[in-house]
């Protein structure tokens, strides 16, 4: 198999991480005979320094033109950095935004997964961490109320704020399908998190969830209120294999899940469209205060590489390979300084990375 894909290094340690991912991806095509193309494109602060602005319509123009796009960290110091005196369509996030909107991703797909050799990492209880979790939170990304209608003004002598929170059957309808055709691939479970007790968006929602699951009937639907949902995943997470919610729900519920696998550079994540096309990412930021210095976790990114071949490039064995590369290496031993403990051995970036590509 032939693929091209665009890479995005950005700012901060996206370089140093992206490299590793890359690394990673060149032995899986040379183990199992397919090639990767890569493109390198700018955006964000390093797009500003060099174009100007965060993001240039050929980086658009040639991400739509690749099978998926594998990206490093975008920003900088935002204390500091001369990108922050900008104005706000002009900082680095802003390219990011503006990429999501042109690729049509509206679907953030995010593993929280706590490995076992990590489970000291995790604040929940022993007999919570020691089960071990592995889960999917997938978020809708273009709708809700962070896309709605807003406004403040001045009503009867008082300053009113509103935001609107708004859903069409479309829009469920698509994110609904992804988090099915998912579950297809995982454990055969669906998650769906509303408000449907109070909010008539969740109404919709819940509704249009339940017609989507009549396609899949392999797959077991439960429908969970944010609350409550928000409550069990520091209660029982493993019970989870695939969330599906909305957009400002999802924003926090998955925040909240990455607090228990122990540490953000152990989180990949992917914002996919209505095709197969994605674009795969760390979690995590541009660290400004460790870039350069051959410190930074790149699991997370290769972790993200994985999800790609595996969403993608429908390549499950490859990525089934590389994940088990990565239990293989923080099986030996091998930690960079976020997840370091006592009695293991401190790598660099790049000889995880490489630890990792042995390991395939």
């Amino acid at each position: 198999m032939e693929k091209n894909i665009a890479v995005i290094k950005g700012d901060g340690i996206g370089p140093e991480i992206v490299a590793e991912a890359m690394k990673v991806l060149d032995k899986v095509a040379e183990k199992y005979g397919h090639k990767f193309n890569y493109e390198q494109l700018l955006m964000g602060g390093c797009s500003i320094d060099a174009n100007g602005v965060p993001l240039t319509d050929e980086t658009i123009e040639r991400c739509k033109a690749a099978d998926a796009v594998l990206m490093g960290s975008i920003g900088g110091d935002t204390t500091t950095s001369p990108w922050y005196k900008l104005p706000a369509n002009l900082r680095p996030e802003a390219g990011l935004l503006g990429l999501r909107k042109a690729l049509g991703l509206f679907a953030n797909l995010r593993p929280c997964l706590l490995f076992r050799q990590l489970s000291d990492a995790c604040p929940l209880k022993k007999e919570i961490s020691s089960k071990g979790f592995d889960m999917l939170i997938m978020r809708e990304l273009t709708g809700g109320l962070y896309f709605g209608k807003r406004y403040t003004e001045e009503k009867n002598g008082v300053m009113t704020a509103v935001d609107t929170l708004e859903y069409s059957e479309p829009e469920i309808r698509r994110i609904a399908k992804k988090a099915f055709e998912v579950a297809m691939q995982r454990r055969k479970k669906v998650t769906s998190v509303d408000k449907a007790n109070v909010l008539d968006s969740s109404r919709l929602w819940r509704k249009v969830v339940e017609e989507v699951a009549r396609d899949y009937p392999e797959v077991k639907l439960e429908h969970m209120l944010v609350d409550n949902s928000a409550m069990q995943l520091v209660k029982d997470p493993a019970q989870f294999d695939v969330m599906v919610t909305e957009n400002m729900f999802g924003d926090i519920l998955s925040d909240e899940a990455s607090m228990i696998t122990g540490s953000i550079g152990m989180l990949a994540s992917a914002s996919m469209n209505e095709t197969s096309f994605g674009l795969y990412e760390p979690s995590g930021g541009s660290a400004p205060d460790i870039a350069g210095q051959n410190k930074a976790n790149p699991i997370a990114t290769i972790l993200s590489a994985a999800m790609m071949l595996r969403y993608s490039f429908k390549l499950d064995k490859e990525a089934d390979a590389v994940e088990s590369a990565v239990n293989g290496v923080l099986e030996a031993g091998f930690r960079t300084g976020d997840i370091m403990s006592e009695g293991m051995t401190l790598v660099s970036c790049s000889e995880m990375g490489t630890k990792i590509a042995e390991f395939i």
